[in-house]
């Protein structure tokens, strides 16, 4: 999997590698760097980033996973554009003999947040041996020294190690805009020092010593000094920076017992800085997109059972975009605060959802799964409906052990689960059913594509809404999202099959009229007086593979003129219309870009 993550080659001048891996300088030859790809390089040009700044976005940052550990590198281009990459970085809190904290206010030819108030001073260890090591955090005071001299014009000659303290660490996500997020692991440095500054305008325009009360009155808004706070740093002073911390400035020995082993978990922080504008659904999927996917291969690879696990494995390999496995987190942080463990139960999810493919591909005798052989054809019947089983406990395993869940909510959040399972189990019966029933109600299909499609948007919503700690209202609201979302999806999805051609569905197109499938449009255009183009539809509904394609083409001819793809249309334009009333009810947000997108996705591959 690291191999994902490493970006080119790290390069080193010949002056760093003289100095044994000594990166005092700050020029960007005296650093690891990663040559930057054309088209990134050709992006910051034409959004006339300043050349100094470009030239740094090759810097070699360190790519982590969620406990820290390194696996791998990239450019710190790369590492913040659109989707970015989680990786290491530091905030140094520096005070003075006053007990003043020192922030800086970021100069405006950066790339990423110019312009707004920060810590004293926050960037990235770079991938060297003396940056990356981790023992009494060594790589980042060492990162620290380094920046401070290059952002600040603090000679390292008035710091050494030893005036750092190491406190904590917080993961955080904080977008800028589509183009440019923040997604790190921040390590906090204290540090009381009284050092000469002579700031480089380049990096830094302004810088002001605050007491703990300023401080205080800046983040209320009472006190104006010419700039937004940046969101990492607020969650700095506001979640982890308690009055503990400023009371033990000066005494080294409660500074020393404020360190502990956490990484704090902030989830996503955009909407702390006023202006920040959402990432689109694949962006917003993209972010954490890896992160669920491990949680799914460990889970499903912990069976001691190799041939098990392979089974289990087999369908999430195969792909797949990933929508309802990311809807807990897309969806909690829009309407509250977002954390990991919505990754949890998004993967539970997605584990169910996987399950549920794998018995519809036995029951439908189906033999083929994102271009893959079905589970059943690769692995065997009896192992393949053993994989879907195992996959229905796993997921609950994975479920109850979601962090974030409080104990007394696992009750609730089991059954909630459950609920869904069975619900999806009684609209798949229902589709059988229909296969071997002539008349089928508008109502008995609305009752199928409820529980078959629309009940795991509306858990993913709902759940993700309850974890992130929305009130009542806004739970109910996006469970009513997630229900309008997914039949508006199945409608598309049934009309996708109609008005595309093969080559765009991958499969035959109007495969689901030869194989008889009770649809929205067949049932509506059943019930319409017999006409000649009825009598076309009914000679090929249900035919199966020895239906003609010209036949098929007929039928499909008869449901547009019979006025039935129309009908289908108006019944999904409704849901998704329904689905955006809902989103308007949610507080501003740059989450919600995202969410509206989803709620345009089925609509927009055929408008």
């Amino acid at each position: 999997m690291n191999d994902l993550f490493l970006e080119g080659t790290i390069h080193l001048s010949s002056s760093t590698a003289m100095h044994g891996d000594d990166l005092t300088g700050y020029q960007i030859g005296d650093v690891p760097s990663v040559e930057i790809d054309e088209n990134l390089q050709q992006m910051l040009m034409d959004n006339s980033a300043d050349s100094e700044q470009i030239a740094l976005m090759s810097e070699a940052v360190i790519l982590v996973d969620e406990n820290d550990s390194a696996i791998g590198s990239a450019s710190k281009v790369s590492a913040h554009y659109q989707a970015g990459l989680l990786h290491r970085a530091f905030s140094v809190l520096m005070f003075d003999r006053e007990g003043r904290l020192l922030l800086q206010k970021r100069a405006d030819d950066k790339v990423t947040f110019p312009g707004v108030w920060a810590n004293s001073c926050c960037s990235h260890p770079l991938s060297s041996d003396t940056e990356s090591e981790l023992i009494d955090a060594s790589g980042v005071k060492r990162a620290a020294i380094r920046k401070l001299h290059q952002e600040l014009g603090i000679s390292p000659d008035e710091l050494s190690l030893n005036d750092f303290h190491f406190v904590t660490k917080m993961m955080y996500s904080a977008r800028m805009n589509a183009d440019w997020v923040e997604r790190e692991i921040d390590h906090i440095l204290v540090i009381q020092a009284d050092v000469d500054i002579k700031i480089n305008q380049n990096e830094v325009s302004e810088i002001k010593w605050v007491s703990k009360q300023e401080l205080h009155q800046i983040l209320a808004g009472d006190i104006d000094i010419g700039g937004e706070i940046a969101p990492w740093f607020r969650c700095i002073a506001e979640r982890v920076m308690t009055d503990e911390w400023w009371d033990s400035i000066g005494n080294l020995d409660r500074i020393v017992e404020l360190r502990d082993d956490l990484i704090h978990d902030m989830g996503d922080v955009s909407d702390m800085l006023s202006t920040a504008t959402g990432a689109g659904l694949n962006t917003s999927i993209m972010e954490v997109k890896p992160l669920v996917e491990r949680r799914i291969s460990d889970s499903l690879c912990a069976s001691k059972h190799s041939r098990l696990s392979n089974a289990m494995m087999h369908l999430i390999e195969g792909g797949g975009k990933r929508l309802r496995a990311t809807l807990p987190w897309l969806v909690g942080k829009a309407v509250g605060n977002s954390h990991s463990g919505l990754l949890d139960v998004g993967a539970a999810i997605e584990i169910v959802h996987n399950f549920t493919l794998v018995h519809d591909d036995i029951m439908d005798d189906d033999d083929t799964r994102r271009g893959l052989n079905a589970v059943h054809i690769e692995y065997g019947l009896p192992t393949a409906i053993n994989a879907g089983d195992a996959m229905l406990a796993i997921a609950f395993e994975r479920l109850v052990g979601a962090k974030g869940l409080a104990h007394k909510d696992v009750g609730a959040m089991v059954n909630r689960l459950a609920w869904m399972v069975r619900r999806v189990s009684e609209g798949q019966q229902l589709d059988i059913e229909f296969e071997d029933r002539i008349a089928v109600s508008e109502s008995d299909y609305f009752e199928m594509i409820e529980g078959k499609t629309a009940v795991m948007f509306l858990t993913c919503a709902e759940v993700g809404a309850r974890m992130s700690g929305a009130d009542a209202e806004t739970i109910q609201c996006m469970a009513d999202w997630g229900l309008a979302v997914g039949l508006c999806f199945q409608l598309m999805d049934d009309l996708i099959d109609v008005l595309s051609d093969s080559d765009t569905l991958g499969k035959p197109a109007g495969s689901d009229l030869a194989q008889g499938k009770r649809t929205l449009m067949v049932i509506h255009a059943l019930s319409q007086p017999d006409s000649p183009e009825l009598n076309n539809l009914k000679a090929v509904l249900g035919k199966g593979e020895s239906a003609t394609q010209a036949e098929i083409d007929l039928g499909l001819a008869a449901l547009k003129s019979i006025g039935s793809v129309d009908y289908a249309r108006t019944k999904a334009e409704e849901y998704h219309k329904k689905a955006h009333s809902c989103l308007d009810r949610l507080r501003d947000s740059p989450a919600l870009l995202a969410l509206r997108e989803l709620t345009d996705y089925q609509l927009n591959r055929i408008s």
